[in-house]
């Protein structure tokens, strides 16, 4: 098994687009009701990466394994160094190391990039791979929304977790 990391591609479009139908099908964490189709997938990846948001693919002997990017946490100026992350993996690939490396590259990459917060908001408390995964990244609960939104239905409580990135919040951004 050889897995490696590489800023996500058009080309991955159809693999990542699979890997999240399944998510939206399945479960609830995305929120969506319809999977989106493989164009608007791609749009979405075009308008993170053109604003300057990273967007990682993993892969294991050369198929997509799982996909990671950050996105604007909230549109408002004062959020701008803010970012909310997302990571999927296939399946078939979970469990082996995927979704950690996925976490460790996408903080690095923000990192660098200069933003001092990054959220996560989990759909459901019951998504403990999720949390887990997070909690070894220094993801620290800073609450949880209770009935925010409705999926198969039911009512869905979403949790949000948080953890800086370089210096957080001890000194100001050198963009400022």
């Amino acid at each position: 098994m050889s897995l490696q990391l590489r800023t996500a591609t058009p080309a991955d479009i159809p693999a990542i687009t699979a890997i999240y139908a399944v998510e939206v099908r399945e479960l609830v964490n995305t929120y969506e009701y319809e999977v989106p189709a493989a164009a608007e997938m791609a749009q979405r990846m075009q308008d993170i990466t053109a604003r300057g948001f990273p967007y990682l693919v993993a892969t294991i002997d050369g198929e997509v394994a799982g996909y990671a990017y950050a996105n604007s946490y909230r549109a408002r100026i004062a959020y701008q160094w803010t970012v909310e992350n997302s990571v999927y993996v296939d399946a078939r690939f979970q469990g082996k190391g995927v979704g950690r490396a996925l976490m460790q590259a996408l903080i690095d990459e923000c990192t660098a990039r200069g933003f001092r917060q990054m959220i996560a908001v989990i759909g459901e408390p019951t998504n403990t791979a999720s949390i887990k995964l997070h909690e070894r990244f220094g993801f620290e609960l800073v609450g949880v929304f209770r009935g925010l939104g409705r999926k198969h239905g039911r009512w869905l409580d979403t949790v949000q977790m948080q953890r800086a990135l370089g210096d957080g919040a001890d000194s100001a951004p050198s963009n400022e």
